[in-house]
């Protein structure tokens, strides 16, 4: 018996959501509807167990389409993702104080978001290291032709902002598995090169679509059209990002290991055959016998033996999981836990206190810019991986014991 709800709305395609025991807004029902509803959805919208409002569309949905992409359900953080690589190490090679580990993490990744006109960006590279000048290398061929048609990407953080963290949810941690070895996982995506190329062809969909935007059920479902000029442009803007994305946090597993060496005095080796996986990001696949894109946003590949990346919130266990390639969900799987506030409501919610009591267990910040990433401020992983039980089966279980934020 099929695990998923069908939500069906008049003029639309059917939704299939794996919501089973899990909350779901009704305005992000209504935000699904609203995308189910455009001429060019192939089949059905699928929505995963992390689906919630987002800003354009709904995250944890997987939006099929024949002759179209919308750029805002893809959004603007294009590539986000994770990457996850065991080491060698058990937990008792780890010091017994972990501040430390943390400090030199911090130090070893940009992070975080210094206002402007209040001096250097801590989150930016001043002086880029030779580890990501090979990285940057592999990007500037198309760079320099997106940039030749578009100039105006030449003005963006892009070479200094390769191999650093960002900000909100993007997080490095170290982790434990089921027996005891240590793990590290990031979460990062294509940085202000990725936003600027996602703000822009918003707006250009919206602009090219002038003339029939009060047609759409939404100004933020404004689509490209397969065969114009902006779609084959977004498409390689898009593809490029994404590369950038992935290479970004191969840079920054690359310095955290750097940094995890200066403290940590025991020898060890890491499987760089672990995971790098995106969750935000439109590529071509094929689907029911036809070659359709498809937008995952806040959704992971789930493909039958590929593995993926299901983190719960800062203070929750995390997931690595294997795909069962279950077509109806155009074999995709949560991104993680998905949030049940947004961040103004924890703010509001919770205090400093609670924040330090919810991750006692793990050594991180704890101070009033981070409560909205308590992990009260997400659903149940548990109830979450419950509900996608036919998408996914779990290889590892990690636990955190050090969150850096950014």
């Amino acid at each position: 018996m099929n695990q998923y709800e069908v939500l069906k709305a008049e003029n639309a395609k059917p939704i299939k959501m794996w919501t089973k025991g899990v909350p779901v807004e009704d305005e992000a029902k209504s935000q699904l509807t609203k995308t189910a509803q455009l001429p060019f959805i192939f089949k059905h919208i699928a929505v995963m167990p992390d689906v919630h409002v987002g800003k354009g569309s709904t995250i944890g949905s997987v939006i099929p389409t024949i002759g179209a992409i919308i750029p805002a359900a893809v959004g603007v953080d294009i590539g986000c993702g994770m990457i996850a690589v065991q080491t060698s190490l058990m937990a008792r090679d780890l010091p017994d104080n972990l501040l430390p580990l943390r400090h030199e993490i911090e130090k070893a990744v940009p992070h975080g978001l210094t206002p402007k006109h209040k001096g250097r960006d801590s989150g930016s590279w001043q002086n880029p290291p030779s580890l990501i000048d090979g990285y940057w290398q592999q990007l500037l061929p198309g760079f320099e032709k997106l940039t030749e048609k578009y100039p105006r990407f030449l003005n963006t953080n892009n070479y200094r902002h390769l191999g650093t963290l960002g900000t909100g949810n993007h997080f490095i941690e170290i982790c434990l598995d089921e027996a005891d070895r240590v793990w590290i996982m990031l979460h990062s995506g294509s940085r202000g090169v990725g936003n600027a190329i996602g703000s822009f062809f918003i707006e250009m969909a919206k602009k090219d679509m002038e003339t029939h935007i009060k047609n759409l059920p939404d100004k933020d479902l404004a689509y490209l059209q397969e065969g114009t000029e902006h779609f084959q442009d977004y498409v390689d803007a898009v593809h490029w990002a994404q590369e950038f994305a992935r290479l970004n946090r191969e840079a920054m597993m690359n310095n955290v290991i750097l940094a995890m060496r200066k403290v940590i005095s025991k020898p060890f080796t890491t499987h760089m055959s672990a995971v790098n996986c995106h969750h935000n990001y439109v590529q071509k696949e094929q689907h029911f016998g036809e070659d359709i894109f498809i937008t995952r946003k806040g959704a992971v590949s789930a493909r039958k033996g590929e593995l993926g990346i299901i983190p719960g919130s800062m203070g929750a266990k995390s997931y690595i999981v294997r795909g069962l390639g279950n077509e109806e969900s155009f074999c995709s799987c949560s991104h993680g836990a998905g949030r049940v506030m947004s961040r103004t409501a924890a703010k509001k919610q919770f205090t400093i206190e609670d924040q330090i009591k919810a991750t006692a267990h793990v050594e991180c910040r704890k101070d009033a810019n981070v409560i909205d990433e308590i992990p009260m401020a997400y659903k149940d992983i548990d109830a979450v991986m419950t509900a996608q039980n036919e998408l996914v089966e779990i290889v590892h279980q990690l636990r955190q014991v050090v969150c850096v934020k950014g």
